[in-house]
């Protein structure tokens, strides 16, 4: 599934990656950011030293938030607790109780 992106909508940053990658990382910009300028999506790429390669990650990353950002989710229905885990609660309530009332002194 797939979804257009307008060259409009989108601004396309490029910037210096960090971290190791020695001469060439620091030298180049092959870290891109791109924001969706309608829904204010940023995602970003540094991973490849390739420029080329860190945008079309950063076009399928923003695609695939795109898609997430338009998916609906199902409203949660309530479901009812059975009878029988009711009843077995309750009893199970009653039995503790009777025990606290058996470990009181009582003053006669």
């Amino acid at each position: 599934m797939t979804m257009e992106i307008k060259e409009t909508d989108i601004k396309v940053e490029f910037y210096r990656a960090s971290g190791p990658g020695g001469q060439h990382r620091n030298t180049t910009d092959s870290a891109v950011r791109i924001r969706h300028l309608p829904t204010g999506i940023v995602v970003q790429a540094a991973e490849n030293r390739s420029q080329w390669q860190n945008r079309e990650l950063a076009m399928s990353r923003l695609q695939q938030a795109l898609i997430k950002r338009e998916r609906k989710t199902k409203k949660r229905i309530a479901t009812k607790t059975p009878k029988k885990a009711k009843e077995r609660r309750l009893s199970e309530k009653k039995i503790v109780s009777r025990r606290k009332k058996e470990r009181v002194v009582r003053d006669d």
